[in-house]
């Protein structure tokens, strides 16, 4: 992973269990930390790890943020875990990103689903928390009736969004697909702008689900794409 993003070019990355075991001992945490300076990659975030209202495992996940430098967790948190939440986010100063997942099968959604339920429950605690909204997850939600603009969901968060995955799905094939490609929906520089618009100061990872054996020549289609949008509107 840290070669395919160092030859895309790109120098942060939001990790997940996979790149770095919650569990690793110090050792190993330490060696990967010195393989990601090697590649000149440094990690932003991690996730997506669930919170519930045990405390002492909250604060486990925060000691592994901490133990690995990231700025946020991107969180699919239980109703019941935000007492807690807002006790580690004062105490850590790492964000709470909280990640909407879209249509989760037989016809269901996720908890998350919406920048505007998100908020709900988020509006009257700690300002760490907020979200990492999935552009692509929030374009799947059309399959379920609800059509939602991602550039109007980052407004809706407002200075809450600490995290973006960027990304573009088609519907019809249910399959990410390049920016800019004719099957997709997504207007990369609306939300751009709109993050602007709010002041965003966070994370942006480009995510990519389709062509998992290759997903290089496509990542790297999407990194030029977003790179020409933001410097349009710069």
């Amino acid at each position: 992973m840290l070669k395919r993003t160092k030859e895309l070019g790109l120098k942060s990355g939001e990790f997940y269990a996979k790149h770095i075991p919650i569990e690793s001992p110090p050792e190993k945490l330490k060696a990967i930390l010195a393989l990601c300076k090697e590649y000149d990659v440094t990690p932003m975030g991690f996730g997506v790890v669930g919170f519930s209202k045990n405390h002492e495992a909250n604060k486990k996940l925060f000691d592994f943020g901490k133990s690995i430098g990231v700025k946020y967790l991107s969180a699919d948190p239980s109703m019941d875990s935000f007492d807690s939440l807002d006790k580690l986010c004062e105490e850590y100063k790492i964000a709470i990103a909280i990640h909407p997942h879209g249509p989760v099968g037989e016809g269901k959604r996720h908890r998350w689903w919406s920048a505007e339920q998100i908020l709900k429950a988020v509006k009257d605690h700690h300002k760490l928390i907020g979200t990492c909204l999935d552009t692509g997850h929030l374009i799947r939600m059309a399959t379920l009736g609800e059509k939602l603009d991602p550039a109007e969901q980052v407004k809706v968060m407002g200075d809450r969004n600490f995290a973006l995955h960027l990304k573009d799905h088609d519907n019809k094939k249910d399959t990410d697909v390049p920016f800019g490609d004719p099957t997709g929906v997504l207007d990369v520089p609306a939300v751009l702008k709109a993050l602007k618009a709010v002041k965003f100061a966070g994370h942006i990872a480009i995510e990519y689900e389709a062509n998992a054996d290759n997903p290089s020549p496509d990542m790297k289609k999407c990194v030029a794409f977003v790179k020409e949008a933001a410097a349009k509107i710069a």
